[in-house]
């Protein structure tokens, strides 16, 4: 049985938790074997760099939340936050995935881990007609943050306490410039805790620019 890493040691999660975790790791290696979850290179750091990476997200917004996941691909965050949620017996995932051997393996991954969520085998574009509200976006390296802010803005105009949590590499001062353009938000930039170079984006009151 694998230990939390280091950098979980900042989340009080049960024995339990642990081991749905583990029981994720082990999935996600074995389909990660067939169909193309993460980068090949990043596979012998799933504890350290993908494990550690998603819950900086749950452990920056804790709490029997409403999620949408966007381009859930290998599980990173949203299975991970599910599984996360399961410890406390409330809160939710919304998985939006539109390839679907990816989404036959998150749907493995939640009966498998018993994680908090449902998985949406849609296009993002159509998730917010099928997701109606949710109380958080988390979206890992998925696209130019102006796309995200797009793909976000029905869920921001139902809900003006809606946050936005996404993972960014070292060029994201040059997405957020850009995105000023177009939008107005509130920003917190947190520093990773698996890469020094990289942030998450914590996003608020998000509304276009007329």
């Amino acid at each position: 049985m694998t230990s939390l890493p280091r950098e979980l040691n900042g989340l009080n999660v049960s024995r339990e938790t642990v081991d749905r975790l583990n029981t994720f790791v082990a999935l996600f290696k074995k389909w990660a074997k067939a169909i193309n979850l993460v980068a090949p290179s990043t596979l012998a750091e799933v504890w350290s760099r993908h494990i550690a990476d998603s819950a900086q997200i749950y452990a920056l917004n804790p709490g029997p939340r409403i999620w949408a996941d966007l381009g859930s691909g290998g599980g990173f965050p949203g299975i991970v936050t599910g599984i996360l949620l399961a410890g406390t017996g409330d809160g939710w995932v919304h998985l939006v995935e539109s390839n679907n051997k990816k989404a036959a393996f998150l749907r493995t991954a939640i009966l498998e881990t018993g994680a908090r969520a449902t998985v949406h085998a849609i296009r993002i574009e159509d998730a917010p007609l099928v997701v109606a509200e949710c109380d958080a976006i988390s979206a890992r390296a998925l696209a130019d943050l102006d796309l995200l802010m797009e793909f976000s803005l029905p869920w921001a105009e139902r809900n003006p306490d809606l946050r936005l949590f996404l993972h960014k590499g070292r060029d994201y001062q040059r997405e957020v410039d850009k995105a000023l353009g177009r939008w107005r938000f509130d920003l917190v930039k947190h520093a990773s805790v698996v890469e020094p170079d990289s942030v998450v984006l914590e996003l608020a009151r998000l509304s276009r620019k007329s």
